[in-house]
């Protein structure tokens, strides 16, 4: 069985993003590059990562004024988190949600607080 080909980003890919999501709207190359903080990265290396991005089918674009490019994503931040647990879920804990839940309870020492909270989301579903 050959497992549906899924492409996850990197961390500097995953910077691009954040920054569409947070906008809220279509942003071109200079648009992103305002949006982080200093130093700003060069606009090659901005344009460069909305190519791979749209590439990987995380962004469309349509064409701005002039010369330039209004990119959008095309997957919300909740479905591309929902996807990266769900792949990380299966290849690091056979599938198993328990197991998953399990290692970050304990790995992230989490405090009666917040297990309490966890319950009471269990219990509500």
């Amino acid at each position: 069985m050959q497992k549906k080909k899924t492409y996850t980003l990197t961390k500097s890919e995953l910077q691009v993003m954040n920054i569409l999501w947070a906008a809220g709207k279509s942003l071109d190359v200079h648009g992103v590059i305002d949006r982080y903080d200093d130093p700003k990265p060069a606009y090659t290396t901005v344009a460069t990562f909305l190519k791979i991005l749209f590439n990987k089918k995380f962004v469309e674009y349509k064409k701005g004024t002039g010369k330039s490019h209004l990119y959008s994503p095309l997957i919300s931040k909740a479905e591309y988190t929902r996807r990266t647990m769900e792949e990380m879920k299966n290849d690091f804990f056979n599938g198993s949600a328990s197991s998953f839940v399990k290692f970050f309870v304990k790995a992230e020492k989490i405090s009666r607080s917040e297990l309490e909270e966890l319950i009471k989301l269990i219990e509500e579903e």
